[in-house]
């Protein structure tokens, strides 16, 4: 087999990661109207629920799961990339999920390893996987964020989210994946006593997303699990999500499968952080 071969077989889909540092800032909202307003693009979507004590995507478009995660986690040693398809469950948009386990102690079932090879198959299945985490940088964010092609960071205008934005995108800097950010303003015409004009000064980043605020709508597509990109395409908040599914696939870089060598993202974060208590001689 040429190089080239080898090459064109290894191409994959891309993986948009994302999260928050802080929880109710809109993220599974974001997660569930990008999926679709990609989808709408005519390419292959998936929607992997990444929050896997407490996830959301499942109610967020009303579905009615059958198999989640853990059922994929029972066949993870036999499991092949058209064993992992039928797991998925597909929403009326054309849009495909894995959901989070249904119990909160069924995540300790989700091994490294597991994830991995999950996230391996689906994005050779899709031309995005979209990776909705928990709120945080827990030991599985942070390997969904060393995985990522791209990584969407929300955050708003109140003062505490700021702050721990400012944190976790510090974090992700240090950790040498600040390329792959972009931030996203939720709410960013709220009432507020920092305007969304401050955040680029605040959080030291360029060009963030802004999405205009209109809590009422974005709750009520929550709650009744229809994206409001599908109930309310001409909304402005749904212009600004189209916007937004154009801004990331021109972005992209469709590139081959990542290699296993060199030190974990996990060694990286913990190491540095021992070298900063003194624990390292």
């Amino acid at each position: 087999m040429t190089e080239e071969s080898q090459t064109k077989k290894k191409k994959r889909g891309e993986m948009i990661v994302v999260c928050s540092a802080k929880g109710g800032v809109g993220k599974t909202t974001l997660t569930v109207n990008l999926a679709v307003a990609l989808h709408k693009k005519n390419i292959k979507i998936n929607v992997l629920d990444g929050d896997f004590q407490f996830g959301d995507v499942s109610l967020a478009l009303d579905l009615q799961t059958t198999f989640t995660i853990k059922d994929v986690i029972e066949e993870i040693d036999r499991l092949d990339s058209p064993t992992l398809l039928s797991y998925l469950c597909s929403h009326d948009s054309g849009v495909r999920v894995l959901p989070a386990p249904e119990r909160p102690e069924y995540a300790d079932l989700i091994t490294d390893t597991a994830i991995t090879t999950i996230c391996d198959f689906l994005v050779q299945d899709h031309d995005y996987v979209i990776v909705d985490t928990a709120a945080g940088l827990n030991e599985k964010t942070l390997q969904f964020l060393e995985k990522a092609d791209q990584i969407v960071v929300v955050t708003n205008l109140e003062m505490a989210t700021l702050k721990n934005t400012k944190l976790m995108l510090d974090t992700i800097k240090m950790l040498e994946l600040d390329d792959k950010v972009q931030l996203v303003v939720n709410r960013a015409t709220m009432e507020s006593v920092i305007s969304a004009a401050d955040i680029p000064d605040i959080l030291n980043i360029e060009d963030p997303i802004l999405v205009p605020n209109d809590f009422q709508m974005a709750s009520q597509a929550l709650n009744i699990g229809i994206p409001f990109v599908i109930s309310q395409g001409k909304s402005e908040m749904a212009k600004a999500y189209f916007k937004m599914a154009e801004l990331l696939t021109s972005r992209r870089e469709i590139a081959p499968l990542p290699s296993s060598k060199g030190p974990s993202l996990l060694s990286k974060f913990f190491g540095r952080k021992k070298v900063k208590e003194g624990t390292v001689e």
